[in-house]
């Protein structure tokens, strides 16, 4: 009924069958070296089904090229699926039924097809339900052998896709399958599927482990631009601390509360970024992605996360510069970074630690509405908090601090458009790619997160510089001349004696032709404050 359903909405039936047995059959795996315990076979149509991984795989390097590398490096420019110690378990009633005299008792298959083949497996009978093994009238129409996968020679290359078989013999429970390692020539998105058609064999289990490799080590064809990509992350994150670093040790006696906490995000910012280089280093070479350091990894990232949200949140309703305190509100905001924090974590940990596999869980689609309804409401609470502190500068008269409050809304506009735009596309691309044929150039989309984040940082670093002027232009109650005058300088870089001197001089003229004017309009100034 479901398999229907699909059919009817896209209008391609062999592409929605094998789109609901990837995601209905996905099982998690914790490496690029897939281990399987005891994992049950599902029934899918007239077929028991198990699910063994999916994997963008770039294709051996030439022959030439291997020959030069080290065949012992994982870097020899090889890419295959390898297959070790498989073991399949039927139960013992399914067992008994047959004879020991008997040879063959019971077949497994294994399919290995790229995903621009999947309409080669699998076959329908006078335009009805798709099903994946040989049926009586299949063998009359399509000349299948009955009781094994039906298989259609890619027009590529007709040893592919490639079916491998495991027999049952006797009455035996357990079915072994010899070590094998299938090359991989073309680059594409690779599926891998342990198939039995056989009715007696429900309840049928698998062990054993199989290894996934690219030319130039085991990090799955969509994650390995990652490597080199944080690489460049860190060193944006290192330039970044020099200059910051550089401006806050000089200005060391006039830094702001609020400067310490940039200085927080971008510490956090620039470890994340070195933690995920080596995390990504270390799958590569191991093929086993480190589960603690993959934890530390996406914890650091969730806490660097909240720190800039309520960063943001909390400039935006003047926290240091219009008011000393955040007041009744400072418990609503740690509240809402808490639970921000462990959404975050929750999402990451669910994306991250233990997955290899390059088609997302179904579990990441429910826990990102969360994430993304605490995003939305940040964002409401931040503009609304930050039209309220423009128009308690404009109130008080003070350009400076208004001037930079202006860029920083400006900033974070920009920030919000594109951010939306780019999930937009993002919900394009994945609409428009159910089988992950564009894993090559998928890297792009969570890429683009960490280059916005790095990006709306750094204006914020150029706001907020530490400078000689930075306390004079914190929290202050600013009355009268002395406010007007200080507010003539920059809050991020110092001015001139001379230049001050001047602007003092032309503020006296122009107050004492308008003092008058003010005295008379300090009602109407008290009522904007309010």
């Amino acid at each position: 009924m479901e398999l229907r359903l699909h059919t009817r909405r896209f209008n391609n039936g062999y592409a929605l069958f094998f789109f609901f047995l990837l995601s209905f059959t996905a099982i998690t795996s914790y490496a690029s070296i897939h281990v399987y315990n005891n994992e049950t076979f599902r029934e899918v149509g007239n077929s028991y089904l198990l699910s063994g991984g999916s994997e963008g795989i770039a294709a051996s390097l030439t022959s030439a090229a291997a020959d030069e590398s080290d065949p012992s490096s994982i870097h020899d420019g090889r890419s295959y699926i390898r297959f070790e110690n498989i073991k399949f378990w039927r139960s013992k009633a399914s067992a008994d039924q047959k004879s020991d005299m008997e040879h063959s008792t019971g077949l497994v298959q294994i399919i290995i097809f790229e995903a621009a083949d999947r309409n080669n497996i699998g076959g329908s009978a006078y335009g009805g339900q798709r099903a994946i093994c040989c049926t009586p009238d299949l063998a009359k129409i399509e000349g299948c052998k009955q009781g094994e996968v039906i298989r259609v020679p890619s027009a590529t290359d007709i040893n592919w896709p490639i079916i491998l078989n495991a027999q049952f013999s006797g009455n035996s429970i357990v079915a072994s399958m010899e070590n094998n390692e299938v090359s991989i020539t073309k680059t594409g998105m690779y599926n891998l599927f342990f198939v039995a058609c056989d009715p007696k064999l429900k309840g049928l289990t698998m062990n054993g482990k199989t290894s996934w490799k690219n030319p130039d080590g085991f990090l799955p064809g969509r994650m390995a631009p990652f490597k080199k990509f944080y690489v460049y992350m860190s060193l944006a994150y290192f330039l970044l601390s020099l200059i910051w670093l550089s401006q806050y040790v000089r200005f060391w006696n006039d830094v702001l509360q609020l400067q310490h906490c940039i200085t927080a995000v971008i510490a956090l910012g620039f470890f994340e970024m070195i933690l995920w280089h080596l995390e990504y280093v270390h799958f590569n070479n191991t093929g086993m992605r480190p589960v603690v350091l993959t934890t530390w990894v996406v914890t650091i990232g969730a806490v660097r996360k909240t720190i800039s949200r309520l960063l943001i949140l909390s400039v935006s309703m003047g926290y240091g510069v219009v008011r000393p305190t955040l007041g009744g509100l400072t418990s609503k905001v740690l509240v809402l970074g808490v639970t921000y924090f462990f959404a975050t974590e929750l999402l990451n940990i669910s994306e991250y630690v233990g997955t290899i596999n390059d088609i997302s869980g179904r579990a990441k689609h429910f826990l990102v509405l969360p994430n993304a309804f605490l995003d939305a409401f940040l964002i409401l609470w931040i503009f609304t908090s930050l039209s309220k502190t423009l128009e308690q500068l404009q109130a008080k008269r003070s350009s400076v601090k208004l001037d930079i409050y202006r860029k920083f809304s400006n900033a974070l506009a920009v920030t919000v458009i594109v951010s939306v735009a780019w999930i937009g596309y993002e919900v394009y691309f994945k609409a428009t790619d159910p089988f992950n044929e564009r894993w090559q150039s998928a890297w792009i989309i969570t890429a683009f997160w960490d280059v916005l984040a790095f990006a709306l940082l750094s204006v914020i670093c150029c706001l907020w510089a530490p400078s000689q002027s930075s306390q004079r232009y914190a929290y202050s109650e600013e009355v009268g001349e002395n406010s007007d005058d200080e507010e003539t300088q920059s809050l991020t870089r110092g001015k001139s004696d001379g230049d001050v001197s001047l602007v003092k001089q032309e503020k006296k003229e122009k107050k004492a032709g308008d003092e008058e004017r003010y005295d008379e309009e300090d009602d109407s100034e008290e009522d904007k404050r309010e």
